[in-house]
């Protein structure tokens, strides 16, 4: 495996499985880049403007930074999470050791091609590093177990399990795999094995490969 990205979800802040799950990726043989989910912080933003009325494109700007709070948790948890705020600092990461935790400001707001909207969370933004750096997979943790080997990603989509825009951003020929609670207790063996946890999910009607 190249590299990977995993999306850390928001829902997991706080809790004792995003510890476990640090350790487990920490583990791992392999090249991981983190996306942080927006979380808790994110919610705030959401009630803020609610209460506030200011528009999508503001909310947009601070739910980004919303996940940047919570990269600082993360890079607060172990030392080897290191806060990447640019592509180049994904790709020179300081150590080899070190597991590049995305903080998508600099990255993410100017780029044009992103919608400002709540139709785009950090699942969509974690397919679209997946893109820009070339990663083979990408990986999506949840605090949810509400979903199969057998979904794809519109249902994940209809489940409210991912975003709106994450099928137009999620790159053709990427791995995508969802690992939720039920995962966590072997994903430190299979990160160690140069393996990713979680089901595997096929695009919107695409036909599941045998074997």
């Amino acid at each position: 495996m190249r590299r990977a990205v995993v999306k850390l979800g928001g829902s997991i802040a706080g809790s004792e499985a995003m510890d476990n799950w640090i350790a487990a990726i920490t583990a791992a043989s392999f090249p991981i880049v983190i996306v942080p989910g927006g979380g808790p912080y994110a919610d705030v933003v959401r009630e803020t403007q609610k209460a506030m009325g200011f528009s999508d494109g503001a909310a947009h700007a601070m739910a980004i930074l919303a996940m940047e709070q919570f990269g600082h948790v993360l890079c607060d948890r172990d030392e080897r999470f290191v806060a990447a705020r640019t592509l180049s600092d994904i790709e020179n990461a300081p150590a080899p050791e070190a597991v590049p935790v995305w903080f998508p400001s600099e990255t993410v707001l100017p780029a044009a091609e992103i919608p400002m909207s709540w139709d785009v969370t950090s699942d969509s933004l974690a397919a679209w590093l997946t893109s820009k750096i070339g990663a083979d997979s990408l990986l999506l943790v949840k605090q949810s177990d509400a979903f199969s080997q057998a979904d794809d990603v519109g249902a994940l989509v209809a489940r409210g399990l991912v975003d709106p825009a994450f099928p137009t951003m999620l790159p053709a020929e990427v791995d995508l795999r969802i690992a939720g609670p039920r995962h966590l207790a072997g994903a430190g063996a299979l990160f160690r094995s140069g393996l990713l946890p979680g089901e595997p999910i096929t695009r919107t009607g695409q036909a599941r490969k045998a074997g």
